[in-house]
């Protein structure tokens, strides 16, 4: 019972593929009634027919994280269907491999707002719904502790662990946990043609303690770990799901 999500209400944003949807399927299996969002209503219906198919309580509701509006009118249905919300896990992201001089401050600014504003915003809609013990999990990256470039990319992670340790600051009062889960290198679909170099593969052999990528499936555990009563004292840490990759040399 100290990792059971029964009776818990989550919503996982970006949950119809990679990391997002094996964090909801992670979710689902400890208990918990879950709400997979995303721009594809399709896709959506789609994963969750793979997770109602093991008899967990799974809906979707499809909206763009960066438009404030779609974000209203979501919590709002949020609040009406399911009466609040216990367990907010911001995924949503979107990455730019670009140079610093092919950026535009257009550029730069739609990357935060995707991968900074909204989830900031969407935190404070969940907050509004939620009660002592409830918990708040942002998804960022090990690209906002180190660099190789990719500047805009890792000023919005960086942002974002900066707004991880700000929410917990201000929400721990209220009993609210927030936390976050940086990722390294996983084998999703979004890195396939990464997957598939064998240059890359070779590289993590030896940049990595595990030496390898982490499979979609590897990134649960934290993230239902997090959610649970187990992490009741746990709040405003970034734990790096990267197979040694930062600590290693």
């Amino acid at each position: 019972m100290t990792f059971s999500l029964r009776g818990k209400t989550a919503l996982v944003t970006g949950a119809a593929r990679g990391l997002g949807f094996e964090i909801a399927r992670g979710l689902a299996d400890a208990g918990a009634q879950v709400i997979l969002t995303g721009r594809n209503a399709v896709a959506l219906d789609q994963a969750a027919d793979i997770i109602t198919q093991k008899g967990h309580a799974c809906a979707t509701l499809s909206f763009d994280v960066s438009d404030q509006y779609a974000v209203d009118e979501a919590f709002a249905e949020i609040e009406k269907a399911w009466g609040g919300l216990n367990i907010l896990v911001n995924n949503v992201g979107q990455r730019d491999r670009r140079a610093l001089e092919d950026f535009s401050i257009a550029d730069v600014n739609r990357l935060l707002e995707i991968n900074l504003a909204a989830p900031l915003y969407l935190a404070k809609k969940a907050a509004a719904l939620m009660n002592k013990g409830d918990r708040i999990i942002n998804v960022t990256s090990i690209a906002g502790q180190i660099a190789r470039g990719d500047v805009a990319y890792t000023a919005s992670k960086g942002g974002l662990d900066a707004l991880t340790r700000a929410l917990s600051a201000e929400l721990g009062p209220r009993g609210i946990t927030v936390n976050g889960i940086a990722p390294g290198y996983f084998a999703t679909e979004a890195n396939s043609e990464m997957v598939a170099d064998k240059s890359i593969k070779r590289w993590l052999k030896t940049r990595t303690s595990l030496g390898r990528w982490g499979e979609p499936k590897e990134i649960a555990g934290l993230a239902v770990f997090l959610a649970s009563p187990a992490a009741s004292y746990l709040t405003g840490q970034i734990i790096a799901v990267d197979g040694g990759f930062t600590s290693h040399y």
